[in-house]
């Protein structure tokens, strides 16, 4: 056993990452014999307008199509009372008593363990018909080197583009005999998983891509964002990657929201809830 001193100081913040939250409400129209106060509407939107000191990293909001929920929020933060707090303003006394949770899901952001290093980088350019030590393989690879930093910090502490559109789903690895994510050697899942990320290359500024990790945290495993420039682009995305083996064989989902940003009072217009 290692001496104590050698282990981590005890923290809520995780040491690579941000916590994340998914959040999807109703507003309880059964309670609501006339649109809300304006004293209501003021706490909605303070409630997903904290003052600076409360403020998450990251916080995005979005009415929801469809009768699962009417709208949603995704928050990420370093410390999860942060995220939490958006929550709890939300269901908190007074507001709370006209919305209703619908979903939500907790998550960590990460740099997946299929992303390449450096060097196996270069192995794949080779395994793909770049020819070895020449000038052009050797610049392709600098180049990636150079952004390999800046995008695994866009995977841990993503920005939220400011597009219309938006899904997110849940997702897990099968189990299931012949088809056993966890069974399968780590050569053979990168493979597939470098199938999957070329597909998704395809919709480079069209589509904008975040996974979030909930093993340990949520019943799912991961949660997918898309964000989009257009809806078509996240219909087009996920019905192509779907062909992906990764998926095809290999992929569970969960239930689909599809969101359009919104501000909150524009949250309280469209769901008809303000006077």
């Amino acid at each position: 056993m290692r001496p104590h001193a050698s282990l981590p100081e005890p923290s809520v913040i995780p040491e690579h990452g941000w916590h994340v939250g998914h959040y999807f409400y109703r507003f309880r129209r059964d309670c609501l014999d006339a649109p809300l106060s304006a004293e209501l509407c003021e706490q909605f939107c303070a409630a997903l307008s904290p003052g600076d000191e409360d403020m998450p990293k990251r916080l995005g909001a979005y009415w929801i199509s469809g009768h699962e929920a009417d709208f949603g929020v995704i928050v990420m933060d370093p410390h999860p009372a942060k995220v939490e707090n958006i929550n709890q303003a939300l269901l908190a006394p007074g507001i709370g008593r006209f919305i209703e949770p619908a979903w939500s899901f907790i998550s960590v952001s990460e740099v997946s363990e299929y992303v390449p290093s450096v060097e196996s980088y270069r192995e794949r350019l080779i395994r793909e018909g770049a020819t070895p030590d020449t000038p052009e393989l050797d610049a392709k690879v600098a180049a990636y080197e150079r952004r390999l930093p800046m995008m695994n910090r866009n995977r841990l502490e993503p920005e939220i583009p400011d597009w219309p559109s938006a899904c997110f789903y849940p997702m897990n690895k099968s189990r299931v005999p012949g088809a056993n994510w966890f069974t399968e050697p780590f050569s053979h899942r990168n493979q597939m998983m470098a199938e999957h990320a070329q597909s998704g290359m395809a919709f480079a500024g069209k589509v904008s891509q975040f996974i979030s990790v909930g093993v340990g945290l949520d019943n799912w495993e991961w949660m997918v964002t898309l964000w989009g420039r257009n809806p078509q682009y996240l219909k087009e995305i996920v019905y192509k990657m779907r062909f992906d083996v990764a998926s095809a064989k290999y992929g569970e989902f969960g239930p689909f929201y599809v969101g359009y940003r919104a501000t909150a009072d524009e949250i309280l217009q469209h769901c008809r809830v303000k006077g």
